[in-house]
């Protein structure tokens, strides 16, 4: 189903809805602007890393890091020095796709089906597909693994990645480890020789060298450097030589690969004379998680500054962009998609009120007056959310950090002084603000991303207990295998009526192996029954020693209902199926 506000944009730029995510571009030049042509419209190239600090880069001061490539990128942008993004990887995905705040797309966590976005959102692929951009990704996408959550259904024409938040987590195959895995091509898994980074970078030059003659959206999130911290030695050792220990010379070492595939990925703009007419955006989507935060006070998760005032370079030579140069006007991944609209002459979105404004001004010094502005960003990673909660209220010179401490950013880049009690007036303006942002943001947070089940567009539909609404669910590969015993249960929708067939797994199809087995790095489990609730059913049978699945069928009928899963041993210990397979039979 496509919501109200997207199917009026498909139609209004000539391109006809199939389904949520789905749609064909008619061959026409809808949506430019400002007499832009097909030929002459810029490329766009948008490469952002997961974990990566401010304090990460050899441009940044850091000392010890290797990065002479993004160091080349950095002296030849704009560089925006206080950009900000949400502390944690998918809330910021969801705002860079959209030009929303993560909250009102539905996304405020990593897990716990508060990863997925909210179907009515239109993407920043929808809106370059819609225009006639050919449109990619490459690597992590963290924001639903089932349809219409799909990086295919939100407007990514070429697809290739891993599953859940990272290489290793549960929605991810079975067994990838960084090295020689298998990933998600256009929806079907498929064998990479190689380190997860270079395939990424490999995917995305094959891309740009395919439809080099005519206009792309490249978007190349890596999944290096967050953690399980794995490297060739050749990059982690050199940071050991120096006295590094530990995950942080793996994660330096990571990002010393990640600046070599920028390098290749330059060299080959360069050679294939896309250079001038490409935008080519570095940033990274929170703080740092086992590197420096830039003299900045906290890391990854945190409301302080070191936890989302990330690096953001754009090159554009083409462009009439001011010359390189710090730029330290307030911004923010909101204002990403509203920015390459302007930039790229595209058709934004009837009905679509983006949080953030076109940066465009700023990038090609024609600003004038740019307008002191408020921008807010919270970390709830929890149910559902709650008011104050690890949140920063953002001007140019302030910082309200959980609606009590203020800081002057400007004067304690550190923040090490807290100055609300001098400063009573600012602090209410600036609670005042987060009143009403909470106000319009919180109507959506009873609200759940429905997983569709019995759609022509992914049956079956693999469901993970990364997924579940419920506390602590089993979200890694490492909980399946130590058996871990949460619960909970998955918000889907059953697209039509018929029959339905559910496949009760501890582990994937991939691993098959027995409920109860341990296979390598496992634990043994007991269990003897199994259990499943779907709408009005309620479903039991005996797990025999050897199984390597239960299967249920039922009769459902079409609508929106809970699905959850036990798996149940002689004692009375239970677990919730950490995969099961729906399967529209009828």
């Amino acid at each position: 189903m496509v919501s109200t506000t997207r199917r009026q944009f498909l139609k209004t730029i000539g391109v006809a809805a199939v389904s949520a995510g789905t749609f064909s571009v008619l061959p026409s030049c809808a949506g430019l602007r400002h007499g832009a042509t097909a030929s002459k419209r810029p490329n766009v190239i948008l490469v952002m890393t997961d974990d990566q600090g401010y304090g990460d880069l050899g441009c940044h001061g850091n000392d010890v890091i290797a990065t002479p490539n993004l160091d080349k990128l950095h002296a030849q942008s704009i560089r925006l020095t206080d950009f900000h993004v949400d502390p944690t990887c998918a809330p910021t995905r969801s705002a860079l796709m959209t030009g929303h705040y993560s909250s009102r797309t539905g996304v405020w966590h990593t897990i716990m089906g508060r990863s997925l976005l909210g179907r009515e959102e239109t993407t920043i692929a929808d809106v370059f597909s819609a225009s006639g951009y050919r449109t990619a990704i490459f690597g992590k996408w963290h924001l639903g693994d089932n349809y219409p959550y799909r990086p295919q259904d939100r407007g990514f024409q070429e697809v290739l990645i891993h599953g859940g938040g990272g290489v290793g987590q549960g929605p991810d195959y079975w067994g990838n480890n960084y090295f020689d895995d298998t990933y998600f091509h256009n929806g079907k898994p498929e064998k990479f020789k190689g380190y997860c980074t270079d395939i990424w970078f490999d995917g995305a030059l094959k891309f740009i060298e395919t439809n080099k003659s005519r206009p792309f959206f490249c978007y190349v999130p890596t999944n290096a450097p967050h953690g399980p911290y794995n490297v060739a030695e050749k990059y982690s050792k050199p940071y050991r030589d120096k006295g590094v220990n530990g995950n942080q010379a793996n994660f330096y070492g990571m990002i010393t690969n990640i600046d070599e595939n920028m390098g290749r990925l330059m060299r080959r703009l360069k050679e294939l004379d896309l250079e001038k007419n490409t935008i080519l955006i570095f940033m990274t989507d929170n703080g740092t998680s086992a590197g420096h935060a830039g003299g900045m006070r906290g890391k990854k998760g945190s409301e302080y500054e070191g936890g989302h005032r990330v690096p953001f370079f754009v090159r554009w030579p083409a462009g009439g962009l001011k010359s390189p140069v710090d730029v330290d006007r307030l911004s923010a991944h909101v204002d990403v998609l509203p920015t390459l609209i302007d930039m790229c002459g595209l058709k934004k979105p009837d009905g679509v009120k983006f949080d953030g404004s076109s940066l465009a001004p700023l990038l090609k010094g024609d600003a004038g007056r740019w307008p002191d502005r408020t921008l807010l960003v919270h970390s709830q990673r929890i149910e559902h959310p709650e008011k104050w909660r690890k949140s920063a209220v953002m001007m140019q010179r302030w910082r309200l950090i959980n609606g009590k401490e203020l800081y002057d950013i400007q004067a304690d880049p550190a923040q090490k002084n807290d100055i609300a009690d001098a400063n009573p007036q600012v602090v209410e303006d600036l609670r005042r603000s987060y009143e009403l942002w909470w106000t319009d943001l919180s109507q959506g947070f009873d609200k759940y991303c429905e997983i569709v089940i019995g759609s022509d567009r992914q049956n079956p539909t693999r469901l993970m207990s990364h997924d579940c609404h419920g506390p602590n669910p089993a979200w890694s590969q490492t909980a399946v295998r130590s058996g871990s015993r949460a619960n909970g249960f998955w918000a889907v929708e059953i697209q039509r009526d018929g029959t339905y067939e559910f496949e009760l797994r501890r582990w994937p199809r991939e691993a098959d192996a027995a409920i109860n087995e341990a296979i390598a790095g496992g634990k043994a489990i007991a269990a003897t029954k199994a259990r499943l609730k779907v709408s009005d059913k309620d479903l039991s049978r005996p797990v025999s020693e050897d199984a390597h699945y239960v299967t249920f069928r039922v009769e459902l009928k079409a609508g929106s209902t809970r699905l959850q899963t036990w798996l149940t041993d002689e004692k009375g210990i239970s677990r919730g199926a950490y995969y099961v397979y729906a399967k529209r039979l009828l």
